[in-house]
């Protein structure tokens, strides 16, 4: 069965090494994401001697004529970045299909494993769809899950995300080639599901008046490989990567961002029910280290 791979960064070269070492299977051309063409996948691809075809508008009716030349069967998205119409859809007679790493029709849009932390879901999944002119609205091929605990953040679920995605893309293009592919309406699932923006600058900062539960799935959500969560000393940006919740810290009023305790690598801030401990220690971020460090009982941390 021969596929065009339209693709970007580190879940496209997982699955593309998973794909090629199926005789069955075979990439006929690789279209990366125009502005970033990625180096890597470039690479793959020169060794595949596989196509690498970088193409500013793939609905185009130039770019689709220039792909049909290629005769694949399937086209397949992993990580791609230009919304796809009608008319590039309704190309390859199998249909084009997308690795989407959250649980539809829960979970369509964007930055996904932030937002189930966030969220304080107990579970993440990764949907592969087909696609249509919605957003993560087609119909359901293969879906897999993974539970989450509190030891998880944002780069343990990025690690496990990649490798379900690869995994279930292969599935699903197995299936397809075989002819035993099933079909999965979202809307039998429910009527309406969930959706979520993109997370973008300015997001990362915490509201102190949350409660500590929330906190804590904040900071995980967006840590190292994210940017961070973030909050003001006067002038001065701090970024938190870890909090620990307190085991039977009480409940009470008093002043939200306050520092209330401190140890050789933590701080004890005030929540709006309780405490949370933030843990300074950050090799990656010495000066903002130094700054967490110099922080003193009754100093007040805010969102602005």
């Amino acid at each position: 069965m021969k596929i065009g791979y339209f693709a970007d960064g580190p879940w496209s070269h997982l699955a593309l090494d998973k794909i090629i070492t199926d005789t069955a299977l075979e990439v006929v051309f690789i279209v990366p994401r125009y502005d970033s063409q990625d180096s890597i996948l470039k690479e793959k691809a020169k060794k595949l001697n596989i196509d690498f075809l970088p193409i500013k508008n793939v609905n185009s009716e130039k770019a689709i004529n220039s792909l049909e030349k290629y005769k694949a069967s399937i086209y397949v998205s992993m990580s791609f970045d230009q919304i796809l119409k009608s008319k590039i859809l309704s190309k390859p007679p199998l249909g084009f299909i997308n690795c989407h790493a959250g649980s539809l029709p829960f979970y369509r849009g964007r930055n996904i494993l932030n937002w189930v932390l966030i969220n304080d879901e107990k579970e993440f999944g990764v949907s592969v769809h087909y696609v249509d002119e919605g957003i993560d609205t087609g119909d359901i091929i293969i879906q897999k899950k993974s539970k989450i605990n509190d030891s998880d953040n944002y780069s343990s679920l990025l690690k496990r995300a990649t490798k379900l995605c690869s995994d279930s893309l292969y599935q699903s293009l197995k299936e397809i080639h075989l002819g035993k592919a099933k079909r999965v309406k979202q809307s039998s699932i429910h009527p309406v599901g969930s959706y979520f923006s993109k997370r973008k600058i300015g997001d990362e900062f915490i509201d102190w008046n949350w409660n500590s539960r929330r906190i804590f799935n904040f900071v995980r959500a967006i840590s190292d490989p994210g940017p961070s969560a973030q909050t003001f000393h006067n002038k001065s940006i701090l970024k938190i990567n870890k909090a620990e919740l307190i085991k039977d810290a009480p409940t009470y009023i008093a002043n939200s961002g306050e520092v209330i305790g401190k140890g050789e690598d933590f701080l004890v801030i005030k929540t709006g029910d309780s405490s949370i401990k933030i843990l300074t220690k950050d090799k990656s971020l010495k000066e903002n280290e130094k700054k967490l460090n110099k922080l003193c009982i009754g100093d007040r941390l805010s969102s602005k």
